[in-house]
């Protein structure tokens, strides 16, 4: 059952979004499921939160994946939680990314790429659609590692296009991506303002946010609030869209 904290006063907004009640898709290859509509799956209260459109939870067979396909005006941020994707485009751009690392690429005017598991393990990645700031940018594609130990107790941004982040992966979109570790029985904080959209899942562990508990994988969409004040009920991986 889906868990709602509202407090009128501030409307403030917290829903949880258990992984069983997402839209699914298994492909043999992919079993995909999606936080929002996608492909097949449409649920008019689940169209997008502020910018963020996509945020797609799948698991890739070894030695398989997307093959070359189209994108155009979309900001797409891939987290790879377990193994690790690699990259092809049309630009010429080529790359790995591994588990708790990121890779952005910023559709803009047109790209078309190809996404594959060459490991001979399963991967796990969470890939994240945010809507751009406009259409028409040049299309571009980057992945960086991050260091771990950083985000122990914290909120680290990892891809934004907020002017104030420095040494993060670039976005067109009033939105940023950030990764935390919190430990069992730790808290973690993040300020925002109240008309801003978050959308929180954890990539592994349970937490708590007030009355809500999430399980790894669980979606929380939140807004209406200057600050989230997350506990980790068990060792937890975090990851957070902050958008406009």
């Amino acid at each position: 059952m889906t868990q709602t904290a509202t407090t009128t006063a501030t409307k403030a907004h917290i829903e949880l979004r258990p992984f069983d009640t997402l839209g699914a898709a298994n492909h043999g290859w992919l079993d995909a499921h999606h936080h929002f509509s996608f492909g097949g799956y449409h649920d008019p209260a689940r169209v997008h939160w502020g910018a963020l459109r996509v945020w797609n939870d799948d698991r890739i067979a070894p030695k398989s994946g997307f093959p070359t396909h189209p994108h155009s005006d979309m900001e797409i941020i891939t987290y790879v939680t377990q193994g690790a994707i690699t990259h092809r485009d049309n630009l010429g751009n080529e790359g790995r990314t591994e588990a708790g690392d990121v890779q952005v690429m910023s559709a803009g005017t047109g790209i078309a790429h190809s996404e594959f598991n060459l490991e001979s393990q399963e991967t796990r990645l969470f890939q994240i659609w945010i809507i751009p700031d406009r259409r028409g940018h040049a299309p571009s594609w980057g992945a960086r590692p991050f260091p771990k130990d950083s985000r122990e107790g914290k909120f680290v941004p990892l891809a934004s296009g907020i002017a104030d982040d420095s040494d993060v992966l670039t976005i067109n979109a009033n939105a940023r991506v950030l990764g935390a570790t919190v430990k069992a029985g730790e808290t973690v904080r993040y300020e925002l303002t109240e008309d801003r959209h978050a959308y929180l899942v954890p990539a592994k562990g349970k937490i708590r946010i007030g009355d809500v508990e999430a399980n790894a994988r669980d979606g929380v969409a939140i807004t209406g609030v200057t600050e989230i004040v997350i506990t980790a009920l068990e060792d937890a991986e975090l990851v957070l869209v902050d958008a406009a």
